[in-house]
């Protein structure tokens, strides 16, 4: 099992999960993070630290299609963050928004930590 984060980071990126992991398993886009399954050692300590409720285990059946969004970016572009970093500014207005992957998905590396 591993945890992967869903849509609900998109345009939120609280990034108070990156703070916990013990393995610095979270990789920065530029309007979410995401989680790199090989790295995970499935603790579980970021999902509740999620505001946004945007981290699942990938044992959950909403998980199934994060996990290869999540492989993909995190072995690939998006820089690794060790570091909590400034949300959004407008992250609340995003929260719980269904549909942000298809409008708002991006998937430029994020700045990094």
């Amino acid at each position: 099992m591993t945890y992967v984060v869903t849509e609900a980071c998109i345009r939120c990126k609280y990034m108070d999960c990156v703070e916990v992991c013990p393995v610095d398993c979270f990789y920065e886009g530029a309007n979410m993070l995401v989680i790199n399954p090989d790295e995970c050692i499935d603790c579980g300590v970021c999902e509740p630290e999620c505001p946004a409720e945007a981290i699942l285990p990938d044992t959950e059946s909403e998980a199934e299609r994060w996990l290869e969004l999540n492989q993909k970016f995190s072995t690939g572009p998006w820089p690794n963050i060790t570091r909590k970093g400034d949300q959004p500014g407008d992250a609340e207005e995003y929260e719980g928004m269904p549909g942000k992957f298809e409008k708002f998905f991006d998937p430029t590396p994020g700045a990094g930590s």
